[in-house]
């Protein structure tokens, strides 16, 4: 059981999973889409936007499909759930990475993303002192993933030379701004859960 901060402190159940298995074809399909974060990287560096966007968007693809398959063939599992937030920074932080080091966005922007995962990291420490890896997943940090993973992309492709490149620019930087408000709500909102954690007794 662990405390939803939405409700005050109320238990909720945790997942359930289909199997222990490592080797899934949904496992699979996410260690592919971790494999093209250098990829990605790299592409970037190299000023091969187009080609960048392209791998971006066949991981989105496989992100969608292995869900779909988890869930069909009923091979839902810890690693996989483990695997897709994990690909989803990833894949943040090498286009923030890439796009800062191309000076297309400030480094700050980069530093404000870093210091919110720095924060998730400092809760692990607390949340194995009450027999806690991880948490759930809120909405606000599934909203924030989505703003910056259709964010970046959009700036990288409002620094082209298209004509189109202008308007890229100003809806990409919108997305940005919003999902880094969003992003960091979420952080808070974990931090806020873990506290709550090691102050209620944990259910036997």
């Amino acid at each position: 059981m662990v405390s939803d901060p939405q409700h005050s402190g109320q238990p909720v159940q945790d997942k359930s999973y289909d199997t222990d298995a490592v080797v899934t074809v949904p496992n699979v399909l996410s260690a592919l889409r971790l494999a093209g974060v250098p990829v990605f990287l790299v592409l970037i560096l190299m000023h091969r936007d187009v080609a960048a966007i392209v791998l971006l968007a066949s991981a989105s693809a496989t992100d969608w499909l292995d869900g779909r398959l988890a869930r069909g063939l009923h091979q839902v599992s810890r690693l996989g759930q483990m695997l897709d937030p994990v690909a989803d920074r990833l894949y943040i932080a090498a286009t923030v990475v890439g796009l800062a080091a191309r000076g297309i966005i400030p480094w700050w922007f980069l530093a404000v993303l870093i210091a919110r995962d720095v924060l998730m990291l400092c809760l692990v420490p607390a949340l194995k002192t009450v027999g806690y890896t991880s948490l759930p997943v809120h909405f606000v940090g599934k909203a924030a993933t989505f703003c910056l993973l259709y964010a970046l992309p959009l700036v990288l492709l409002g620094a082209g030379p298209w004509s189109w490149s202008p308007a890229a620019q100003v809806v990409g930087w919108a997305f940005a701004l919003w999902g880094a408000f969003l992003y960091w709500w979420a952080g808070l909102l974990y931090a806020r859960q873990t506290r709550m954690l090691m102050t209620v007794p944990r259910s036997s």
